[in-house]
């Protein structure tokens, strides 16, 4: 695969390659609907339920109840960052087209994580006390709040899951890979950070929580004939290990250049501090 790890330095796909969309591109916007929709359908209280909102600043003039879901910051995952070379996918070996000698190609992943701040409005200040613990409490159910196939579009516009066949969320087998987005509750917004988020917002303090929903954001598919991965040559691995280097290939330490740099000032007396040994040696001599 040299060739297709190489041919989109310059964004340029060679003679035969073909590029899908981007496939990731709205899993954010995703994740801030399906959280919304988590909390309005576990609602089982006997008053009104809540508004969803993502204006901090709005308060509403009659007694309606608000829970405020913000999307405040995206981050990479670098406890999962990878390389970005291009690799074939899973599809790749179970797919049925009718072109075999083709492959699919893809980018690893771009792992994130997205931080939302969660806080509630009410008229009484033990309402809102209330409604924060049953939000914080719907919540810790949603451990996967997406949990399905993962659907890979082919550059002709064709939506297959990884075993191959047509995507259907309700796909099973031991050859499908699932797209699993996980939310956690989290303790990554200080007080006084979250102080100037509101001021900023020009909106009320409120109690609020944070939460962190870690997922994967997958890029285009690239469909093109089969290359040849270029590896080491035997007759190199056969060659003594450069000067410096460990059987395991790491380097070891070098030793210290032997052309110092000339010392300014006096050279000194050469003082050493004498071992435990000779201190008990010396001490038996002068007895």
């Amino acid at each position: 695969m040299s060739d297709v790890n190489a041919m989109v330095e310059m964004g340029q796909l060679p003679p035969g390659f073909t590029r899908g969309p981007m496939q990731g591109r709205e899993v954010i916007g995703e994740i801030t609907e399906n959280l919304q929709k988590f909390i309005l359908e576990g609602w089982d209280l006997d008053r009104a339920r809540p508004r969803i909102s993502e204006d901090l600043s709005f308060v509403p003039k009659d007694r309606q109840e608000v829970i405020y879901v913000y999307m405040y910051q995206v981050s990479q995952t670098t406890s999962l960052k990878n390389a970005k070379r291009w690799r074939a996918t899973h599809i790749t070996k179970n797919t049925k087209m009718d072109d075999r000698d083709a492959l699919i190609y893809e980018r690893p992943p771009i792992y994130l994580d997205v931080h939302y701040i969660v806080t509630v409005h009410s008229k009484f200040r033990s309402d809102a006390e209330r409604l924060l613990g049953w939000t914080m409490l719907r919540l810790w159910e949603a451990a996967n709040l997406i949990y399905r196939p993962r659907r890979y579009t082919l550059p002709d516009g064709t939506v297959l899951d990884s075993s191959g066949e047509p995507w259907s969320v309700d796909a099973t087998g031991e050859n499908v890979i699932m797209e699993k987005v996980s939310l956690a509750m989290v303790d990554d917004l200080p007080i006084s950070d979250a102080i100037n988020f509101f001021t900023i917002h020009q909106a009320p303090y409120r109690p609020y929580l944070t939460f962190r929903a870690r997922c994967s954001m997958e890029g285009s598919l690239v469909r093109g004939p089969a290359t040849t991965v270029v590896g080491q040559s035997l007759d190199n691995a056969s060659q003594p290990a450069p000067k410096h280097q460990r059987p395991n290939g790491r380097m070891s330490e070098a030793p210290a250049p032997k052309n110092k740099r000339p010392r300014i000032g006096p050279s000194g007396f050469n003082y050493r501090p004498t071992t435990d040994d000779n201190n008990e040696d010396n001490s038996n001599k002068e007895e």
